[in-house]
């Protein structure tokens, strides 16, 4: 005999005393509604704001190209640990090296020799191939063609060969102290400009992440480093000092038993090199959009042969991810050629990734961005639509991090 019928019906009649039932209750008794859950990685994102990322490369632009060896370059260095300490990163250190002459910037030939692996100065190896219309490039040595006179005195002084500083601090993590992501960028620029976008919008990029980030209401289960490098523009030297000095301290408790780690292990390296200027390729007598594109996107890149290539790709998918979930405006791609940056010197060591406006050999390294080492690059000659490409950035970096370094909210 087959009862199944039966049995469904008496479920029905089941169901609908107990509905009955419930209404019939006072409503202390009937459970209330679960509220969601909070997402603590969508309230950090929220706590970045376009105007203070503006205001804090506005603030920048004060030192003028920040160049490396000067005095405008050591009074922004200054200001950078100052600000990072009012922001509660208040383990502020600073890394010494010794610096000689400043190499020669010489106008890079044509772009056709990156396809053949030139290891030309100027040019990317490794880089990508330039297709389409491309546009001479190179550093504006002529103070000259910086019509701004107070530009023009501040970016004058020479640099001097000597001892060199670059600024870091640290977000503690509370289970894995003895591991850390490391978020960075390069503060020192060139060209007789205000070094805006290059670097100004990667330093406030880290600058605002360690701001979120340092609240005492976040706790992480990693640590994570927020590094300013110096000496980008002379062959990525101050990262390089950094890999030197600190490659082997990693994950080494010190004192013995203290629970200090001076230098965790590097789970991954995220640099940030020119965020704002996305208007597309020049056109075919050489002129750029004044707009930014309608399809712009922040590059996610890492090197196919570096020796954590795997890792690095999967570290640059976490960061395609995390923009897919939570960046407002701008989508984000990923490519194969890092280069020319300062993750490079990290990248047989450790995941390294690096963000950027552009594809830094086939499109950078084009003339996709003609404020590149020029006198133009100046706070004003950027739009909300290009800031807002640099906050897209940033809203991808701190949610990845914050994902990664296991992020919650006290």
């Amino acid at each position: 005999m087959n009862d199944k019928p039966a049995n469904a019906t008496a479920m029905r009649a089941l169901q609908v005393i107990c509905g009955a039932a419930a209404l019939l209750l006072p409503s202390s008794v009937v459970a209330e509604p679960v509220a969601p859950a909070v997402d603590p990685i969508r309230v950090l994102v929220k706590r970045l704001d376009l105007e203070r990322y503006k205001a804090t490369i506005k603030s920048l632009t004060r030192f003028g190209d920040r160049r490396q060896g000067t005095a405008r370059n050591r009074a922004a260095i200054d200001w950078i640990a100052t600000q990072l300490k009012s922001y509660g990163c208040t383990n502020t250190e600073r890394l010494r090296y010794t610096f000689g002459d400043e190499p020669v910037h010489r106008v890079a030939p044509a772009r056709a020799a990156v396809a053949k692996g030139s290891d030309e100065p100027g040019l990317s190896v490794g880089g990508g191939r330039s297709r389409g219309v491309t546009r001479p490039t190179g550093v504006n040595t002529d103070p000259t063609a910086q019509p701004d006179a107070r530009i023009r005195a501040l970016d004058t002084p020479p640099a001097v060969a000597g001892t060199r500083e670059e600024v870091y601090c640290t977000k503690i993590g509370s289970l894995h102290p003895n591991e850390m992501y490391i978020v960075s960028a390069h503060m020192d620029g060139i060209g007789f400009g205000e070094a805006a976008n290059d670097d100004g919008s990667g330093t406030a990029l880290v600058m605002e992440l360690a701001r979120v980030l340092s609240s005492p209401d976040v706790r992480t289960d990693r640590s994570i480093r927020f590094i300013l490098w110096n000496n980008e523009e002379t062959g990525l030297n101050g990262a390089r000092a950094y890999v030197d000095q600190r490659a082997s301290l990693q994950g080494k408790e010190w004192p013995v038993s203290s629970g200090r780690y001076p230098e965790p292990k590097w789970l991954g390296v995220i640099q940030h090199d020119m965020m704002l200027f996305d208007h597309g390729m020049p056109r075919a007598d050489g002129s750029m959009s004044p707009r930014q594109r309608p399809e712009a996107d922040v590059n996610i890149e890492f090197q196919a042969a570096s020796k954590f290539a795997a890792q690095s790709q999967e570290l640059a998918g976490a960061l395609q991810a995390a923009n897919e979930r939570y960046a407002t405006d701008y989508p984000a791609a990923v490519g194969r050629h890092m280069t020319n940056t300062d993750s490079t010197p990290f990248m047989d060591l450790a995941p390294a990734v690096s963000l950027r406006e552009n594809e830094r050999g086939a499109q950078v390294g084009s003339g996709w961005d003609p404020q590149w080492h020029q006198p133009t690059d100046l706070y004003s000659t950027y739009d909300d639509k290009d800031f807002l490409l640099g906050l897209n950035a940033a809203q991808t970096t701190l949610s990845a991090t914050a994902r990664l370094a296991g992020a919650t909210l006290r």
